[in-house]
């Protein structure tokens, strides 16, 4: 089955332990370092929509881009309550097309490990440098090899809620540096006592920060910067997630 069919209309649910607003006073910290204080931002891999309102709401023109289907049907849901101009559009990050550049792309809650073949990735930076204005900044995040090897991998993690719970099996190839989700879903019929199971099966892709690096310059994008998630240290070896800052440097490539 797909990734995030099922589990979309959950997903907010099983994600409420995560604190969007602080990982968006980040987020919009650095846009600000950056000179990005209003204008069009890409929001590549939104969701549900949680960091796509909350960028909205500081001011910034928002489109998204998934290729979710589900999930952006929340996320349009979301944008008519809060009345936010936002512009969704259903496509694969390897392959997005916009009408014309942007002031910065953001890209997080490890959206880029979802990528993955080097190659892809390496197309994903190429058409964020295509699409950002002369200057403009791309910031993304990504899980780590340690993350998956040493803290995910191999591991069960389940959740019970009032409508709905979750087992998520993990199972880390560490020659392939590929990160399998078995996820099993129990989610509660409207105006019944029964649960439906589902299940989804997901994969991403452990990259290091060299190689992440790497492809960033191979891209045309100049690589600026890369921090330990949610502060200004460098990356250490015990990095979960590290947040990348990049340029775009000329349409050439």
């Amino acid at each position: 089955m797909d990734a995030y069919t099922s589990f979309a209309s959950v997903y907010d649910t099983f994600m409420d332990n995560i604190p969007y607003e602080e990982w968006a006073e980040y987020l919009i910290g650095l846009l600000k370092e950056y000179g990005i204080h209003d204008g069009l931002v890409l929001d590549l891999g939104c969701g549900t929509g949680n960091m796509t309102e909350l960028l909205a709401q500081v001011g910034y023109d928002m489109i998204g881009i998934d290729n979710a289907e589900d999930m952006l049907e929340i996320a349009m849901e979301k944008r008519e309550e809060s009345g936010h101009d936002i512009l969704y559009l259903l496509q694969d990050m390897r392959e997005f097309e916009l009408y014309g550049t942007v002031k910065a792309i953001v890209s997080i809650c490890d959206s880029i490990n979802y990528i993955t073949e080097e190659e892809d990735l390496l197309e994903v930076f190429r058409l964020a440098n295509n699409y950002l204005d002369p200057k403009g900044i791309f910031i993304f995040d990504f899980n780590t090899v340690y993350k998956y090897s040493e803290v995910l991998g191999n591991q069960t993690i389940a959740e019970d809620r009032d409508e709905c719970s979750f087992i998520w099996d993990n199972y880390y190839y560490e020659d392939e540096q590929i990160n399998e989700y078995e996820l099993s879903l129990f989610i509660k019929e409207a105006d019944s006592d029964l649960y439906r199971k589902y299940q989804e099966t997901h994969f991403q892709k452990a990259y290091d920060l060299e190689t992440i690096k790497g492809l960033i310059e191979r891209s045309g994008l100049e690589y600026i910067t890369a921090y330990d998630a949610f502060t200004k240290n460098a990356p250490t070896k015990t990095s979960e997630r590290i947040y990348m800052v990049a340029r775009e440097c000329g349409k050439c490539v």
